[in-house]
């Protein structure tokens, strides 16, 4: 198994829920009061069988007009058109606008020959256009597209199960990923960052923060018990991590894989 973190660098977030892009080097924070930065990392993960796709950024484009998640795809040795499936932790805008690319003025799949896999609950209320943090054009432009909707928890194909989880959002969802001798956990926005196992606290961004809090300290239990390797898909410093703790699980060391 190869694992790729894509980033797609940092941004600013404000009031109005628009995603400006942000430079550490050249910008200052201060120019953007009340804005919340962070960093997006979707992920690939090759193996015998499959090209997979972990959430799939914000769908912002290079200045070529590719797509920066095709062309950090091309960037790691592969071509976006053998992508196989494409798992979802959830539907808020930073996490799916990838999952369509605009083109002559329409949104297309970024992925058209590709499985989706989609919590259906997660699918219907972005479909509803009841939050500003799901883009509802995006999941309209699928149409036709390969989507398994999912329910609860199970197992998808050999070595990779999904998990309803629920702390971030109703329907959001983790993917454990035992192939090839390798484990890989993907916790979305319930495990975002490395930082977020080293320091217990409850997110105002979590719709149950003490459950997504609590989530947090089972995941990283599991990751350094049993191996998994973590994807951290809004690190600001590494986005792939191997877990340890000396201490049963209450205290945690996060080190880059």
């Amino acid at each position: 198994m190869e694992i790729f973190a894509l980033g797609e660098g940092s941004y600013s977030v404000d009031s109005t829920k628009k995603f400006i892009p942000f430079n550490p080097e050249t910008d200052n924070f201060k120019d953007r009061p009340g804005s919340l930065f962070i960093h997006v990392n979707p992920f690939l993960i090759k193996t015998t069988h499959d090209l997979i796709v972990l959430d799939t950024g914000l769908g912002f484009k290079d200045t070529r007009d590719e797509l920066l998640l095709h062309q950090n795809i091309r960037n790691a040795g592969f071509d976006p058109d053998d992508v196989t499936l494409v798992l979802m932790s959830h539907l808020h805008y930073d996490h799916s606008g990838g999952l369509v690319v605009e083109r002559n003025g329409k949104l297309e799949p970024s992925f058209p020959q590709a499985r989706h896999v989609i919590q259906k609950g997660e699918w219907e209320f972005g479909m509803a256009g009841k939050s500003s943090s799901y883009h509802k054009e995006i999941f309209e432009a699928l149409q036709g597209v390969d989507i398994t909707f999912v329910e609860g928890s199970g197992e998808l194909i050999s070595g990779i199960r999904y998990e309803l989880s629920g702390g971030h959002c109703p329907n959001h969802q983790v993917f454990w990923i035992d192939i090839e001798g390798t484990k890989v956990l993907f916790g979305g926005d319930e495990l975002p960052e490395p930082e977020q196992l080293i320091r217990k606290f409850i997110a105002k961004y979590d719709m149950d923060g003490r459950k997504a809090m609590q989530l947090r300290q089972e995941y990283g239990k599991l990751a350094s018990e049993e191996g998994w390797t973590c994807l951290f898909y809004h690190s600001k410093s590494f986005a792939i991590g191997n877990v340890s703790s000396d201490d049963g699980g209450e205290h945690f060391t996060v080190t880059p894989a």
